[in-house]
């Protein structure tokens, strides 16, 4: 995997990808890199969870994000607490496995996150 990222003034940056797909950002008036990367641990984990629920009824996924991160510098990420939402027929149990198995083994933006506290709750929302 490789990529490039540059500064293009301000507090401006493009991020672009070896398929030069890219990315904006802006530090001060975001999304800044934090703010990415935490959004990119929830979007990792839904990308989990849509595919462990394929064989069933769902037609809504999302994931409400907190965090709370270090007072002094660097100013890493202390907790992320994720509220996934699934909305159309499908158990609990197998939710909460899926997602205990993204953060566990399948999630890799999660799993580079060793010293974060990650939790997470599940809502179902009836169709």
């Amino acid at each position: 995997m490789q990529g490039r990222v540059e500064w293009t003034g301000a507090n401006g940056l493009q991020c672009t990808n070896s398929n030069q797909q890219s990315l904006q950002l802006d530090w001060e008036d975001g999304p800044s890199p934090m703010q990415v990367t935490l959004q990119m641990v929830a979007a990792c984990s839904v990308v989990d969870v849509i595919t462990g629920l394929k064989d069933r009824s769902f037609s809504e996924v999302w994931v409400d994000i907190d965090s709370s991160r270090a007072e002094q510098s660097p100013r890493v990420f202390k907790t992320i607490q994720l509220t996934y939402h699934v909305k159309g027929d499908v158990p609990l149990k197998l939710v909460e496995r899926i997602v205990e198995k993204s953060h566990e083994k399948y999630c890799s933006v999660s799993n580079m996150l060793t010293e974060v506290d990650i939790s997470s709750t599940i809502v179902l929302h009836d169709v």
